[in-house]
């Protein structure tokens, strides 16, 4: 793994995550209450044994640039490091990235310096954790060029997912690009009997979708880039797999695509469970982030049941919290409901009317007042809710899934207040 490096991809518009990337890049939206989505890329490598990473961005890197500088640092003697790679203007390249490809190409002459053996490309807007030694145990057992790593998923689902077909070796013959039609998907079908010879129980997924985690020989990829191709999945892939071994990694752990509003919602939220998919605490495989000197979360109380509570709250009395996560700085009034919801936190204290309570008078209040009701939102950072506030999808608009509502708006059926946005007190959506 020495050998190795990791190259994050971390430099697109993020649309889909709109509003939240409005400010911020995706890898650097807040997840679980204190972490960043850019720490699961880090961390599985840190993991695995790769300490060299470098993370490409492009768009609103600003807070991103922040949270790394902050937060990876290693012992000098160690040789570590997470450079961040900003586009840039050269003599020759003169434009942002075009595409992952792209991106990748306009950064080869860092990757092509002595003793780099194997490249490591990972998506920054996913929810997993993997050992990518194993990646790299079946990238030698295989004799592969390219090893690209696939989870199982079912036909139903694999309209949303690049699809990877392989003969019976394992070998890449193939890709469909989000198929939705049954001729589309016929193809690509993976016999439940060849999961079983390889140690993974089917239970009804008969498609293997491309996680975008890429394992590349380092001279490979070299060859790869030598054209002008934008995207590894659609164009780069398709153009060599007749010649060269692109063999695929059976992965079949967790794994969540948090690109949208609605998959990163139901993330967070299957997070707060007793029993989580994904477990953010493993002694042997943590997910790290920034040491954040804050004191203890503080509950009068409340009722809190199948939720996270991140560091440095001040939940009120008769407040009630039920499968929500509440994020670093949260400070939350008496009688608020906060049900189903996703709270980002805040990045200060504000002056509040509490002598026991932090005092900063001179930033904008942060805060969720008395009587506030709250379902089914996110609530980005440094909200000020207003007392009696009602944050919640009324029955006059079932089944609306996406519109622009004043101060707030609604992304996949879910409501999102916009980082910074204030409502007045008796708000409520009509």
């Amino acid at each position: 793994m020495q050998n190795m490096i990791s190259v994050i991809m971390g430099g697109g518009k993020g649309t889909r995550l709109s509003p939240l990337t409005k400010y911020r890049s995706k890898p650097a939206v807040p997840l679980a209450g204190k972490y960043r989505i850019i720490d699961v890329p880090i961390s599985n490598s840190i993991n695995s044994g790769v300490n060299r990473i470098y993370i490409l961005t492009q768009y609103n890197s600003t807070s991103l640039h922040r949270h790394v500088r902050q937060t990876y640092r290693f012992d000098p003697f160690d040789g570590g490091f997470v450079e961040i790679m900003a586009a840039q203007q050269t003599f020759t390249d003169q434009q942002w990235y075009q595409g992952t490809a792209d991106a990748v190409r306009q950064n080869l002459q860092y990757f092509r310096q002595p003793g780099i053996e194997h490249v490591l490309i990972l998506s920054g807007d996913q929810l997993y954790r993997m050992d990518y030694r194993d990646m790299l145990r079946t990238h030698q057992e295989s004799g592969a060029d390219v090893t690209i790593a696939g989870v199982p998923v079912t036909s139903d689902k694999a309209s949303a997912f690049g699809v990877i077909q392989f003969d019976d070796s394992g070998r890449v013959v193939g890709f469909a690009e989000k198929p939705k039609t049954e001729e589309s998907l016929r193809p690509v079908r993976t016999d439940e009997a060849w999961f079983r010879q390889h140690g993974i129980e089917a239970k009804g997924r008969d498609c293997l979708a491309n996680m975008g985690v890429y394992l590349f020989n380092r001279d490979t990829l070299v060859e790869f880039l030598d054209n002008e191709l934008e995207d590894f999945g659609k164009q780069v892939f398709p153009q060599h797999i007749e010649s060269h071994r692109v063999h695929v990694h059976l992965f079949d752990g967790y794994w969540e695509d948090i690109g949208t509003i609605k998959a990163f919602f139901d993330a967070n939220l299957e997070l707060a469970q007793p029993e989580p998919p994904f477990h953010l605490v493993l002694e042997n495989s943590p997910i790290y982030s920034r040491a954040r000197y804050l004191p203890p979360t503080r509950l009068d109380g409340a009722k809190v049941s199948r939720s996270l509570l991140a560091d440095g709250c001040l939940i009120g009395r008769g407040t009630v919290i039920e499968n929500s996560v509440i994020g670093l700085r949260c400070d939350v009034g008496e009688n608020v409901t906060i049900r189903n919801s996703v709270l980002m936190g805040n990045d200060y204290y504000t002056a509040l009317e509490s002598s026991n309570r932090p005092k900063s008078s001179e930033m904008p209040p942060v805060r969720i007042a008395d009587g506030c009701h709250i379902e089914g939102a996110i609530i980005d950072k440094n909200c000020c809710l207003g007392r009696n506030v009602r944050v919640q999808i009324p029955e006059s608009m079932a089944g609306v899934t996406d519109r622009e509502c004043g101060p707030i708006v609604i992304r996949d059926g879910v409501i999102v207040v916009p980082r910074g946005a204030t409502l007045p007190d008796n708000w409520q959506l009509a």
